[in-house]
């Protein structure tokens, strides 16, 4: 065996155990099938900006050793995710907070916010039963109408009658004047994107890229003691029971001739009619400022389409509903018998995973193999 670890993706998951194992003095080979490193978090310098090619990452945590931990690569600015709602151009902010009940009713206090949202949550008689009822029953109709049920309805592809209400148990209400979307003790982006955090991490370690693991599956078998795979765990077993579900995402992005496009990272349009879920502008990320802290003088923009995932797409997030979680059940218990190989990742485990989850669960992995 020429390597004690193959490490299938060159992601955040994969990265992370690669580091820790170069660091506990085995040999490593990472490889990945795109022509860069850094998986969905990867970024690219255009015009002096960090644009995020798979869409906006922003790093948050509550985990003091994770962050501690991305720490020790690079510095995180102090970037704080307030995104904003358009409305057929009608402005909110988000998360809904007291200045969204303002513009929605004209209230003023938090008494009459939550006196109005409760007597419009009284129509959902019962425990909700799909995404529709649990978001009544959290914000009331007139947010669900307007913030919630176009935008959710285009990312997931499907009525909000047909999506199980557990997705919508993430959103944020709060009854301040508190626009941070988060409200994570620790919250920023890597000064110089992601690609320079991935680079730091993979510094000394071999790497492959255009590489496909599953193309030359056998031949990669044979060369590494075990195998720590961060791709779609189907895929890895040739779809024999079927595919899983994913959404994906696709952008059209324009650099523009001006400074200033909408004024925020990123816009949420929320309803229906507009095809795109929003438009991210990735300056602001860096405050609008290069390396050298210039004001950058164009912008560069990426509108998103959420879409359903089909073969050649890049899957981003699981469709964990009933039929895909009881299908996943199945392949995971295939992966069982794998004795050398660890699935890893969002793909591997067919989980939404936000960043600093990833981190603890790549060095919780790392810690039980270096271990053992």
């Amino acid at each position: 065996m020429k390597y004690d670890y193959l490490i299938v993706g060159a992601g955040l998951f994969g990265t992370v155990f690669a580091r820790q194992a170069y660091e506990k003095g085995k040999k490593c080979l990472v490889i990945d099938k795109r022509d860069h490193i850094g998986g969905n978090v990867y970024t690219e310098k255009i015009e002096g900006i960090n644009v995020h090619k798979y869409g906006a990452h922003i790093f948050h945590t509550n985990n003091k050793d994770v962050w501690d931990y991305v720490n020790r690569f690079v510095t995180f600015n102090r970037f704080t995710n307030s995104p904003v709602a358009n409305y057929k151009g009608e402005l909110y902010s988000l998360p809904f907070n007291m200045y969204t009940f303002n513009k929605m009713w004209g209230v003023v206090t938090p008494l009459e916010a939550i006196k109005k949202i409760e007597e419009q949550r009284k129509e959902i008689k019962g425990e909700p039963t799909n995404l529709e009822e649990q978001a009544i029953s959290l914000v009331g109709r007139d947010i669900y109408e307007k913030l919630i049920k176009g935008y959710t309805e285009k990312q997931w592809g499907r009525d909000c009658k047909e999506l199980p209400p557990f997705i919508i148990k993430r959103l944020p209400v709060r009854f301040t004047f508190d626009n941070n979307y988060f409200n994570a003790l620790y919250q920023g982006i890597p000064i110089g994107g992601y690609t320079k955090l991935i680079e730091k991490m993979l510094d000394g370690i071999e790497v492959r890229l255009n590489t496909d693991f599953l193309i030359n599956k056998q031949e990669f078998e044979n060369i590494a003691q075990t195998i720590i795979y961060t791709g779609p765990i189907d895929a890895y077993f040739d779809y024999s029971l079927g595919a899983l579900e994913y959404r994906s995402v696709r952008f059209e992005n324009e650099l523009l001739d001006i400074e200033n496009f909408q004024g925020n990272a990123a816009v949420n349009y929320t309803d229906r009619e507009t095809p795109y879920t929003r438009i991210i502008e990735h300056k602001w990320f860096e405050f609008g400022k290069d390396e050298n802290n210039n004001d950058i003088k164009k912008t560069y923009i990426s509108k998103e389409y959420s879409s359903e995932w089909k073969p050649g797409d890049e899957p981003y997030y699981p469709v964990n509903d009933e039929k895909n979680g009881a299908l996943y059940e199945e392949y995971y218990k295939l992966s069982k018998d794998e004795k050398n190989v660890i699935f890893g990742g969002r793909l591997g485990e067919y989980k939404y995973y936000d960043m600093d989850q990833v981190v603890a669960k790549a060095l919780e992995t790392a810690d039980k193999c270096l271990l053992s």
